[in-house]
């Protein structure tokens, strides 16, 4: 308050003019965070708002990508999974893959997603699984997860793996080397 500044009429006006301007307020006070490191003023989120991305592709999947996406600034892991197609299986040359989704496999990698959210919820999750024809060298399965700390994001990640590798209904077809194919559970 200045000296050409009318004396506040009130106690709220009083109190108002005591509080510094929001451009006054220091760095720590705007930044101050919480254990799970958020901001103590952000709001909540539920599950579905952590999930980045959760879907099926018939396009080249990148973990650069993922990982680029899933981190926000509270993050300090970021924690990343790339299946890849392989060129053997069980002691087999394989050529090639292609992988087939049910109709309900978008909405179950979608609910998978959302599940590890809630069991974790402080991470941020991007999963996606590609569907069709896929060479050796070509990313099948990528997932990423972001979180204030790394055991968090390790423990968040492996479980999206294995879950969606669980409970999402896609069968891999492996084309040998010696002209037979076989049908796999994903």
């Amino acid at each position: 308050m200045s000296q050409n500044d009318p004396p506040p009429q009130n106690r709220a006006e009083q109190n108002a003019q005591d509080q510094p301007e929001p451009h006054e307020q220091s760095q720590a006070d705007r930044h101050e965070l919480n254990q799970a490191g958020l901001a103590a003023d952000e709001p909540f989120e539920f599950p579905q708002e952590r999930v980045v991305l959760a879907e099926l592709s018939d396009q080249p999947l990148s973990l650069a990508q993922a990982e680029v996406e899933v981190w926000a600034d509270r993050a300090g892991a970021v924690v990343g999974f790339s299946g890849i197609v392989r060129n053997h299986d069980h002691g087999r040359a394989v050529e090639r893959l292609s992988y087939t989704a049910h109709p309900t496999a978008a909405e179950a990698i979608a609910q998978v997603a959302v599940d590890v959210a809630a069991r974790f919820p402080t991470v941020r999750v991007w999963v996606a699984h590609r569907v069709g024809h896929l060479e050796i060298g070509d990313h099948a399965l990528v997932a990423a997860v972001a979180s204030a700390h790394r055991a968090e994001a390790f423990q968040a990640c492996a479980e999206l793996v294995e879950q969606t590798k669980d409970q999402v209904p896609i069968w891999k077809e492996q084309f040998f080397a010696d002209g037979t194919r076989e049908w796999v559970g994903s």
